[in-house]
Parts: C-alpha cells; structure tokens; sequence
C-alpha cells in the first residue's frame, strides 16, 4: 500500500518539493508514517507571496467573525481528537495519554480565543486639549511566518496560529520534517474547519537551510512582517539576527535548563512525583522538562534514594499503551543525545543504566520490544556542579543531573548559573521561600509544589536569557506579539491646536495660607 505523500500548500494548491523523504514512527522504525516532499527555499518565498496578497482582505473580515471561524476549528478538533492523539502517538512517538492532553490544548486555545475576537479593544483616550478625542486600535502585524518543532506537533503551533489568523494577519507555517504527517492533518483541520480562503494559512514543508534561504528571501521582499519561531538558541539566535536586520522583533521561545529546587520543609513524595514526570515525560524532550534537581544537602539522600526507585519503577516502551516514556523523536536527535552521555564526568555519580535500551542493555519492565523503536534508558546524574556541560547547558532527552546547596542563597544562584530563563519550580512549605523563589528566580514562568512543565491556555508561556527574548505566547499577552498599537487623535475644534503648546493652564493662588483662628 502507497503511504500518504505529504506536500506543501501554497495559495491552496498542492506543491511538490525537489525530494522526498521517509517520516517513520520512531517506536516502530519500519512503520513509515508518511512520505514527506521536501519543498525548496522557492516554495517558501511563494507561500510569503500568497499570504501578503490574501492579508488584506483577511483583515477586512470582522473580529468575532473570524474569532467564531476559531471556534469552528476547535470544534471540528474535538471530534476527531482521539483520531488526532494517535496520530502524534505514531508520528513522534509521544505517549497517547500526552497527547490527548497536546490535542486537548488546541481546543483550549481555540475557547479562549473565540472570546478575544470581540475583545480586540483600543481605548477612548482624554485630550489636554477642549474639543479633541484620542483613541487607541489594534491592527494586524501583517503576514506572519511561524517555524515550530515537532517535540508538540500541534499545540504548540495552535499558540501561534490562533491568534495570529484572529488578529487579522496570514500566516506560512513550517513544520518540523520529522512530524509532517501530523501537521498536515492539523493544517487540514484548520483550513476545512474554519473555511479560511487560499493564501490564509499555507504550510511549507522544508528542510532547516531551505527555511532560512527562503525566510531571508521573503524578509528583503518585504512579504513577511513577523516571524515566530520554536526550537534550539542557536537557531533563535540566527533568527533574531535575521530578523533584526529588517527592524524587526521575532517571538522566540527557545530551550531550558529547568531547575526544580527542594527546600528541607518539601514533600519529599510530591518532589519525586514532579520530577520524574518533569525528567522524563515525553523522554525529557520538552523546552520545559527538568535540567537539574537541586537539593537540600539534609535532604539529598533520602530524595535520591526515593527518585531513583521511582525511576526504575517506571515503565518505559511502546507510547501507545501506559508509559511513562516512549521513545526520541527521531534518529538525529538519539545521536544527538548519545553526545550528551559524553558529557557524564568521573565526578559524577550515574544511578541506572545508559544508552539504548536494547537486548544486551536491558531495562527491567519494558512494555514492548525495544529492538523496534529509538529506546532510551532513563538517567540520573548525581553531582553535577557549574562548569559541567551536564550542567550548564540543555539536554534534550531522559537524562537529569542532581546537585545540592546548603543556604537558600546558594540555591538561588545554582538555579539561575545556567543562564536560561524558562521554567522553574520549588517545593516547599515555607510560603516565604515561595515567594522569595518567585521573585528572585530568572524564568518566565515559576511552579511551587508542580512540575517544571505544564502550562495552559490563559497563562503567558515564555522565558528569558537563552530560552527567549521576553515574548509571551498564550493568553491574552500573546496579542502583543499579532497586533500593532495605532494611535489616532481627533479635533473638532475647527482650529489648529498644537499639543503642548496651546495647553491651557489653570491658575494657582501660590500665596494662599490658611488662617488658623477661623
């Protein structure tokens, strides 16, 4: 049986690229999910063409209109999405109970946004001067270009999407290669469930150094007005660059170094439960997941015993069943997380086995056959400490480091060494070291007594450092990134009244003193 040919979508229509590769589940290697046509930097540069010639008119179309086309998507969302949740299961390799809650986040999103269509408000604004009116409108960005990862083929690019289609602007979307059959149901399901017209939303599915040629293109042409983009600092950092050069600012939202500290009045339980799900939920392959555990020293080996028991506990295998974690997304990127186990020094202490889990690397429990998929062994690295790569940077997979800290001082200083800015959590029952936590710590979004991932749909999603450049997605501050504030002011005074030149003063009597006998 042929497998479903994933093409671009320009204006529409479908485009086929110069090649074609293989997109296999990673749980099962010799399942090929889909064949992905790979478009060229032409492609891209089309799509941006498209999009601008459509945005106008998009634009013209009311608000609540387009906010009630929203919520036709996400309705159309939630009737097929257990059809949509397995499909991420297969296309990444994400357990299904993950990605029914992935699914469940568009239509979240959908809801919330529906709501901001008839709330795209500007405000009536008083004049210092008589017979004049100030106002404030937001308008469309214009065309917008988003390039997401395939870690959350669909709920992540829903919180760009969304709102970009509800501001009034067009978007160009790149997927990741390695999630294309997914994200072209997910394009489906956009431009059948909202009716959008060609050139609204079209998809470009494209390699990284065609994307960029093509980006850059459309930047010099003046055919893309922003561009939001997920994924690794080193890519964002180009981006922002790009970008830069064209005055413009980009929506980054990049990676973390999460640290979940344990303070000596924590729920030892609840700590090990947030981590574990933090570590190793979707294989430690979120910009949120756990970078390091840090400890109170009286409270270190009691927390290590507890999590390394939880860990071998758990069970790892085929996402479709009760997993705590399936398998890496894709083969580049269990290369790429083999060179992280380089990075284990003698210093450091590793609780449980390494590497691919395979018929002479075992793991106790596997559900399932590992020899099928891209099977990793979850790790813990005890000792960890500033100036360890283990340490400093972000590992992207099942592999969290553990240090400790004797005054909360120290704690601060070690969650924040990294210089990421992401995602941070603390547990405690001491409501002033929650606070003092919160207000010292440098990541854009803090949890107490939770888990390092996790956000929802009304909550600004976003970091700082080398995990963003301080944009916000989600909720109603996403809108900032989608809109422009325009400024109007109106004189019905039938005269020429110059702003901080014709002000009329009133008079005050500076001489006047009380008199006290009165």
């Amino acid at each position: 049986m042929p497998h479903k040919l994933v093409t671009s979508v320009v204006d529409g229509k479908a485009v086929e690229g110069a090649r074609t590769v293989a997109s296999r589940n990673p749980a099962r290697l010799d399942d090929v999910v889909a064949e992905v046509s790979l478009a060229e930097a032409t492609t891209f540069i089309d799509a941006a063409a498209s999009a601008k010639r459509a945005q106008t008119a998009w634009a013209a179309v009311p608000a609540p209109i387009r906010g009630r086309a929203i919520a036709h998507i996400g309705r159309l969302v939630e009737a097929n999405m257990h059809e949509l949740a397995a499909l991420v299961t297969r296309d990444i390799g994400k357990p299904y109970a993950e990605a029914l809650g992935e699914v469940r986040e568009i239509v979240d999103t959908c809801d919330f946004f529906l709501g901001e269509g008839r709330r795209l408000y500007g405000q009536t604004v008083p004049s210092e001067m008589p017979d004049k009116q100030l106002f404030t409108f937001r308008n469309p960005v214009g065309t917008v270009a988003i390039i997401t990862a395939g870690n959350f083929p669909v709920a992540v690019p829903s919180w760009y999407i969304v709102p970009a289609l509800l501001c009034g602007n067009t978007v160009v979307w790149k997927p990741a290669e390695y999630s294309a059959a997914v994200s072209a149901a997910f394009h489906d399901i956009f431009v059948r469930g909202g009716g959008l017209p060609p050139g609204v939303f079209n998809v470009v599915h494209a390699d990284g150094p065609a994307t960029f040629s093509g980006l850059e293109a459309a930047l010099e042409a003046g055919t893309i007005d922003k561009v939001g983009f997920t994924g690794s600092p080193e890519v964002g950092r180009e981006i922002g660059a790009l970008t830069g050069r064209h005055l413009q600012n980009a929506c980054l939202e990049l990676g973390g170094k999460n640290p979940l500290l344990v303070t000596p009045s924590a729920d030892l339980d609840l700590a090990v439960e947030g981590a574990l799900f933090s570590g190793f939920g979707t294989a430690g392959q979120r910009c949120t997941s756990l970078g390091t555990v840090i400890v109170h020293e009286t409270r270190h080996a009691e927390f290590i015993e507890r999590f390394a028991a939880a860990t071998a506990a758990a069970t790892v295998g085929d996402p479709s069943g009760e997993v705590l974690m399936g398998p890496l997304l894709d083969q580049k990127f269990a290369e790429r997380y083999e060179s992280f186990l380089e990075w284990i020094q003698p210093h450091h202490t590793v609780i449980g086995r390494t590497g691919r889990i395979n018929a002479d690397n075992p793991r106790e429990g596997f559900a399932g056959d590992p020899a099928d998929g891209l099977y990793y062994h979850p790790v813990i690295v005890d000792g960890v400490r500033p100036g360890d790569q283990i340490f400093d940077h972000e590992t992207f997979g099942p592999i969290v480091g553990v240090t400790t800290y004797s005054h909360f001082d120290e704690a601060i200083e070690l969650s924040n060494a990294p210089g990421y800015g992401l995602s941070a959590s603390i547990y405690t029952s001491n409501p002033a070291d929650a606070f003092a936590f919160r207000s010292r710590t440098s990541a854009g979004m803090v949890s107490i007594n939770n888990s390092t991932s996790g956000a929802e749909a009304h909550l600004p999603f976003g970091g700082n450092g080398k995990s963003g450049n301080g944009s916000r997605q989600s909720g109603m501050w996403v809108l900032d990134q989608f809109t422009r504030w325009q400024s109007m002011n109106w004189d019905y005074s039938g005269k020429l009244q110059k702003a901080q030149m014709d002000v009329t003063e009133l008079v005050p009597d500076t001489e006047f003193r009380l008199d006290a006998g009165q």
